[in-house]
């Protein structure tokens, strides 16, 4: 809330800053809990105006799928948070979700309203994601990402393919960029930007496990690098195949058999090494 403004009360404040939202939503973002102080508790629409002090607010949505499934907190100190995501919840918010989120979820459960990921792992994936606590460190953690020092190990259900078994473990490298449809990520001719390291785990046929280790962190190369190669992911909505997306009617049978397994790097704000496996499983 700034200084040198005056305002009756903050349901004015906000109708006179925001004039592109009409009044009444503003009511009703009050009305449902949707301002709040830094530390997450809901302020009322006159409520007297305070200089100097910090608000959040959320939008509003009519209507947000519900994801019938819980995250689980691995890890926690005063540095970094450690969580075990579901399958379908997404990290952040976007399009339809926002209370149904990985990071609101945590915000909610644990007070903390600064935590911020260092790094995302698509909606349909499951597994470790990893919250910086301090927004003074934040940056120290989202540039070992950047950095690549950060080993990151997946597991996947795919396709057996007796052709590809007997060249593994071998790393798979190409140039992925977008495609015209936002959702899908292409290869490309080009200097190589992508690299995975393949390795089989379990040969169960049809299926197989396999482990994979990126090299680096474009979008959905795994679900990319194992399309390419025969073997798309089991339930993958979108490789090789685009398929409509749902919204609200969701098909929580058939999760994407993507698994973010390991993490290990080194503490840059400890000097700690830093290792995290999930709890959770794949099923062919």
């Amino acid at each position: 809330m700034p200084a040198g403004q005056s305002h009756a009360s903050l349901l004015d404040f906000f109708i006179a800053n925001f004039p592109h939202i009409d009044g009444s939503e503003w009511e009703a973002r009050f009305e449902e809990g949707l301002v709040m102080t830094a530390d997450g508790v809901p302020v009322q629409a006159n409520n007297v105006y305070l200089p100097n002090t910090h608000l959040l607010y959320f939008r509003r949505l009519a209507r947000e799928p519900e994801i019938p499934f819980e995250e689980v907190i691995l890890f926690q100190d005063e540095h970094i948070l450690v969580a075990d995501k579901p399958h379908f919840l997404p990290v952040t918010p976007s399009g339809l979700y926002l209370h149904q989120t990985l990071l609101n979820r945590l915000k909610k459960k644990t007070g903390i309203q600064d935590l911020s990921p260092i790094h995302r792992i698509d909606r349909d994936t499951a597994g470790l994601v990893i919250f910086s606590v301090n927004p003074k460190e934040r940056a120290q953690y989202q540039n070992l990402f950047r950095d690549r020092v950060v080993k990151k190990v997946y597991e996947a259900i795919a396709p057996y393919s007796e052709e590809l078994i007997n060249k593994l473990p071998m790393t798979y490298q190409s140039r992925l960029e977008e495609s015209e449809h936002f959702l899908q990520m292409q290869e490309v001719a080009g200097e190589t930007n992508a690299d995975t390291l393949i390795e089989l785990l379990e040969a169960s046929k049809p299926w197989a496990r396999y482990r994979l280790t990126p090299g680096s962190g474009k979008k959905h190369q795994l679900r990319c690098h194992l399309n390419s190669l025969g073997i798309p992911i089991r339930h993958d909505q979108i490789y090789p195949i685009l398929t409509p997306y749902q919204e609200y009617e969701l098909d929580f049978s058939k999760p994407l058999q993507l698994l973010a397994r390991e993490v290990a790097f080194l503490d840059p704000v400890t000097g700690d090494m830093r290792h995290f496996m999930t709890n959770k499983s794949l099923s062919t």
